[in-house]
């Protein structure tokens, strides 16, 4: 444990880069939140020097919320993915988008029960995207948040 008084700092490190293609948007409406709209999510694929993966499921969605003035939309993303030997990967965030440029910034986790990626299940990443809207293409660049004093 630290000491309490060490200020820690932060330093990111290059994960990989994610591919994202976006399919239907289907939108809610308003509500508490604000206008709520639902986008599906058709393929990821995952490229690092220590992990390749892509889509494990149909299930993957963005449950966004957008500003009342349509600015800035807040993510929540949900998704499995299959690792190209056979492992399973929960990534879940949240993040905010730029309506506008379609620049996104988001902080995902990681859960899985693999020996071989359990070191994902201590990471905190950030990711970097940019998003266009016409296309449905996504691309991030994922960063590993390292800690230290």
């Amino acid at each position: 444990m630290g000491d309490g008084k060490t200020v820690p700092q932060a330093a990111l490190e290059a994960m990989g880069v994610l591919h994202v293609q976006l399919g239907d948007m289907i939108e809610v409406g308003g509500g508490p939140k604000g206008p709520r709209v639902i986008v599906d999510v058709l393929s990821i694929d995952l490229q690092s020097d220590k992990i390749k993966a892509s889509l494990a499921t149909n299930d993957a969605a963005d449950w966004l919320t957008v500003a009342d003035d349509g600015k800035i939309g807040c993510l929540d993303v949900r998704f499995t993915l299959k690792t190209d030997d056979d492992a399973f990967i929960y990534v879940e965030y949240q993040g905010r988008g730029d309506m506008a440029t379609g620049l996104i910034a988001t902080a995902p986790t990681f859960q899985t029960g693999s020996d071989k990626y359990s070191w994902l299940n201590s990471v905190q990443a950030i990711a970097a995207g940019n998003v266009n809207l016409e296309t449905g293409e996504l691309v991030y660049n994922l960063y590993e948040v390292k800690v230290t004093v």
